[in-house]
């Protein structure tokens, strides 16, 4: 690894995926920000692709690194442009999540569809990085009509003949011509859209072609005005992580690595450089306007700020004294003659918790939707360490009586841990779903969503996935991936592999085992949480993006319940439970 030169222009990486572009980015973020820290980066953003369903993790990893976080997303849209959008202020922020919503809500589960038409006029706190001549689109190539643009393999020299016929068409040689009226009009609409904000992406990955790209897009903005940035297109912290990203490519398109052809990428240029590589590369004033561009970015997620619906409290009171006259009024109903004074002591103890902490809304929320249930006639309950509170026994969230225990409060809401409170409350798993639209009918879709789930790479779908890449046999695949029992950690996999014939000290199987040690832990895709709900006063977009669920009428947050906790946002879980719709029939029988 190149030493930070203190010589070299500095430098902020504008453009980089981490592994939430799935299949795309072959790094994490924690690796990321790791090594750009070593290398001595000022910045380094991470723009995942039509998501920001990654970038809570980044926010983690930019503070324990003490690296600056730029926070940003890519796009290529419906008529070809591709952009980088990076957000200088809470509005901008919004703004990109707001168009990642649009672009997912308009398209299936996984997918993403986004036009021009999607755009606002001007979009404001945002800067807009136009990768022109990117692949089938602008300046490389042919224009609007271009094929996507291709890449070679990790295949042996020998080997690319045929295989290379099997993907797309290699990329068209750089027009000497001036520029095409089309990608002038695509340049006018960017600079329309970015006003002062804009600027074409140079994107150099030691092709032999660079010094003709380069003369190319310095024609480009001499004929737009839009100005010029050096951007990595980063897909992986390292080089080594090249076969990896080669092997993330060939599953996302279904295919093994030696029919994949030019949809890999060419060479293993896409990760960090060192700034002493990037100065050999790069002209000084491209790398000096990265810098610029980075000290306009200085939206943080600390930003964030979230508000509770205003529909749990009654015009006219506040949370605290609403949830006071509830609490009093299911006192009343649970004690009717008369709470011991331990009760009252606990009662007050919480109330004042709560409020010093702000959670009024809160147990407003799982009230109110507590309420709905049983007015319906829905067996519901609330458990796990929201039986230790008083004040939830006495609003009818939970069963379990203060005055007959000893549970400690703080299991629940503690003041030195500062971590939210989390209330399950499960529900009869027939009739849930007349709770989840009672939800999404009483706030709206575009201010109730569920929680994610990041699905992860464990080692039978890493075994699964990678094996199939690399061209083993089927039946090979399934033998090594049935190795492995549920009890066996991943570092039981060669005696495993012993046992059943395979030689794991074999060339293929060490590359298998190699790559399959490196995909470990990888998010696979987002699925929808059992029940966590993420309920807001203003639409949820603003806050984080929202795409469609496989489930027809259902909507998630690109957010999982750990990036919610990091945060301090908070959720409602509303579980389902097989054995309440057992008691159900045994009441109605």
């Amino acid at each position: 690894m190149a030493a930070f030169e203190p010589t070299a222009m500095p430098y902020a990486e504008l453009h980089c995926l981490s592994n939430f572009s799935f299949q795309r980015g072959a790094s994490t973020a924690q690796e990321l920000f790791e090594r750009a820290r070593k290398l001595g980066y000022r910045a380094l953003a991470i723009t995942d692709e039509c998501s920001m369903a990654g970038i809570v993790r980044a926010h983690e990893a930019a503070n324990e690194h003490g690296l600056a976080l730029i926070v940003g997303s890519e796009f290529r849209l419906q008529c070809g442009l591709k952009l980088v959008l990076l957000a200088t202020d809470h509005d901008g922020y919004s703004a990109i999540c707001r168009l990642i919503t649009q672009a997912r809500r308009s398209a299936d589960k996984g997918e993403y569809r986004l036009t021009r038409a999607d755009f606002p006029e001007v979009v404001e706190g945002v800067v807009g990085l136009w990768v022109a001549g990117e692949a089938g689109h602008g300046a490389w190539g042919t224009g609007h009509g271009s094929r996507p643009q291709s890449e070679t393999s990790l295949l042996k020299r020998s080997d690319r003949g045929a295989d290379l016929r099997a993907g797309p068409s290699p990329p068209c040689p750089v027009p000497r011509a001036p520029c095409p009226p089309c990608v002038l009009a695509d340049a006018l609409w960017i600079t329309s859209h970015f006003p002062d904000r804009a600027w074409i992406a140079v994107e150099l990955h030691q092709r032999p072609d660079d010094g003709e790209r380069l003369a190319y897009l310095r024609m480009l903005s001499l004929a737009s005005g839009l100005p010029l940035v050096a951007a990595g297109d980063v897909h992986m912290h390292e080089r080594g992580r090249r076969a990896l990203q080669d092997v993330l490519t060939a599953v996302r398109h279904h295919l093994g690595v030696r029919e994949a052809g030019y949809r890999l990428q060419p060479n293993g240029e896409r990760h960090l450089r060192s700034l002493a590589a990037l100065n050999r590369i790069y002209p000084a004033e491209l790398l000096d306007e990265s810098i610029h561009i980075s000290q306009l970015c200085r939206f943080s997620l600390n930003d964030l700020k979230y508000e509770y619906p205003h529909e749990v409290v009654p015009d006219g009171r506040s949370a605290s004294e609403h949830l006071r006259e509830l609490t009093e009024s299911g006192i009343r109903e649970r004690w009717p003659h008369g709470e011991t004074p331990a009760v009252r002591t606990q009662i007050e103890y919480e109330l004042a918790l709560i409020r010093e902490l702000k959670y009024e809304s809160y147990f407003l929320t799982v009230h109110d939707i507590v309420r709905f249930a049983r007015s319906q006639k829905i067996l519901c309950q609330g458990r796990g360490s929201a039986a230790n509170s008083a004040v939830c026994y006495a609003l009818g969230v939970t069963e379990v009586d203060p005055a007959r225990g000893n549970l400690l409060f703080e299991r629940f809401i503690s003041r030195e841990r500062n971590e939210p409170p989390d209330i399950d409350v499960d529900f009869e798993h027939e009739r849930r779903e007349e709770v989840i639209q009672y939800i999404y009918g009483k706030y709206g879709r575009e201010r109730a969503a569920l929680t994610a789930t990041v699905a992860c790479y464990r080692a039978k779908s890493a075994i699964r996935d990678v094996g199939k890449a690399l061209g083993l046999a089927l039946d090979q695949v399934d033998q090594i991936a049935a190795s492995l029992a549920w009890w066996d950690g991943f570092s039981a996999i060669e005696e495993r592999l012993t046992e059943r014939g395979f030689d794991p000290a074999s060339t293929q199987i060490r590359k298998l085992l190699k790559l399959v040690s490196q995909l470990l832990g990888f998010p696979r895709h987002l699925s929808q949480h059992v029940g966590g709900f993420v309920i807001s006063e203003r639409p949820l977009h603003e806050l984080v993006p929202v795409e469609n669920a496989a489930m027809p009428d259902r909507t998630i947050i690109q957010w999982d319940k750990d990036d919610l906790d990091t945060l301090g946002l908070l959720k409602v879980d509303c579980l389902a439970l097989g054995m309440l719709s057992c008691i159900r029939r045994c009441l109605d029988l």
